[in-house]
């Protein structure tokens, strides 16, 4: 399952994409530590379980990644603040998603907070 965001409607600038398995997590899933969601930008940085708090409230998206996985990531920041441009149906379903791909997996890697 994908849940994606970016900056410019071509998926230019800054861009996430929250991801997880549609199935439980097999042994080497749990090996290798990817039992959890995930979260790729647009440099193709990716990593598992980086996301500690996510708000949407409305259409202002606000994340904050754990700062370990900053340079997996490729970002500068661990807080991203953005303002959803889209229409209510489309931020409903972005919404949908994170609630299921954020409480994907191993309890200890989700966010400890988290408001949709």
């Amino acid at each position: 399952m994908s849940a994606g965001i970016a900056e410019a409607e071509d998926g230019g600038g800054l861009m996430f994409d929250f991801q997880c398995s549609t199935c439980e997590p097999d042994e080497q899933d749990i090996a290798l530590g990817w039992d959890t969601h995930c979260v790729v930008t647009a440099n193709q940085g990716t990593a598992y379980g980086a996301v500690s708090e996510l708000t949407l409230h409305g259409n202002m998206l606000r994340i904050v990644l754990d700062p370990h996985d900053l340079d997996a990531l490729g970002l500068p920041d661990p807080e991203i603040e953005a303002i959803i441009e889209a229409d209510g149906e489309a931020i409903e379903q972005f919404r949908n998603a994170l609630r299921r791909i954020l409480a994907y997996g191993r309890a200890d890697a989700r966010p400890s907070v988290v408001h949709l």
